[in-house]
């Protein structure tokens, strides 16, 4: 977990990011994700593997529930269908033992002193690209030595034993909740999709399918009120189904009309109210008084600083 995400991102107090490490080169890489949930979970864990360059044959786990019981260290049934697809041992660490894993520590350690406290007010895929160039640069760019050779991690991940990924990530279902705006729009991952009007304020969730070229959009009960084409995350496109574009257009239009011309020409006179309002401001409401200044005092201030008597004194 991450402090203080920018507030542009939605996302509350904290930021999730997972970190996937190789255990003979130490190259690590990291996916940000909104939540810590088991979909979320394997999002962010098929973009590390790619971001690694493939799979190794067995995955190291804290005792996290999205993965195991954490009294146990047993993994779930539901993250072992995930093991299965991407043809893994997936293990966790023993109880009070994080050193088995101590490049992933090592590797949290740099991405939350060195990039995560200097990261600025960015968008969450300028933060994504961020810390993808972070770790190019730093932490392959790390010296080692092998066999009494220097050498560099990049350079030991290229003979990393890795296993092609699959084409497609698991396929589980990611689910947020957002807020529907005046302009019946819902923003998700840097994009805006639509509705239809009259839900604005009201919140919705936003799901979509690892793997799948499109998404829904459902009350809080599961009714689906919109389903549209995933773009790209941080495009920063405007997606509009065509009928949601003439039902906003006719609930705009049943608020004006044609049939009473406006009257251009009509006398207006101002009310009493305004012309009250009018004397007021010119200094002749009834009852008021002249207002009158006296500069006695700002005189003897001024005699008594500079020791001399003013030219000028009395009253305006």
């Amino acid at each position: 977990m991450l402090p203080d995400p920018p507030s542009a991102w939605g996302w509350g107090s904290t930021a999730c990011l997972l970190v996937g490490a190789l255990s003979y080169s130490s190259k690590w890489r990291g996916v940000l994700a909104e939540r810590d949930d088991q979909p979320h979970l394997v999002e962010a864990l098929d973009g590390v593997v790619r971001r690694l360059g493939g799979l190794t044959d067995r995955w190291r786990f804290d005792r996290m529930a999205t993965v195991c019981r954490p009294e146990t260290g047993r993994i779930s049934a539901s993250f072992g269908a995930v093991a299965v697809f991407y043809a893994v041992e997936a293990v966790t660490c023993p109880a009070r033992h994080g050193n088995r894993k101590g490049v992933v520590e090592k590797a949290n350690h740099s991405a939350a002193q060195r990039w995560w406290r200097t990261l600025g007010e960015v968008t969450l895929t300028q933060a994504q690209l961020s810390l993808d160039r972070f770790c190019e640069r730093v932490g392959d760019g790390r010296a080692r030595r092998r066999d009494g050779e220097p050498t560099t991690v990049g350079a030991l991940a290229e003979r990393e034993r890795l296993r092609v990924a699959p084409d497609r990530p698991y396929p589980l279902t990611v689910e947020v909740e957002r807020v529907v705006s005046a302009q019946a729009l819902v923003a998700y991952r840097g994009n805006f999709y639509s509705v239809p009007p009259g839900l604005a304020g009201s919140r919705v969730k936003v799901r979509h399918r690892l793997g799948a070229a499109t998404l829904e959009v459902a009350t809080a009960a599961g009714v689906v009120l919109a389903c549209h084409r995933r773009e790209g995350d941080g495009a920063g496109v405007l997606v509009r189904a065509d009928g949601h574009v003439a039902a906003l257009e006719k609930r705009v239009l049943t608020g004006f009309s044609d049939r009473v011309p406006c009257r251009r020409k009509e006398r207006r006179p101002p009310s009493a109210a305004a012309l009250a309002e009018a004397d007021r401001l010119r200094g002749r409401a009834t009852g008021g008084a002249r207002v009158v200044v006296d500069f006695g005092a700002y005189v003897a201030a001024a005699q008594a600083r500079t020791g001399r008597p003013a030219d000028r004194a009395g009253q305006r």
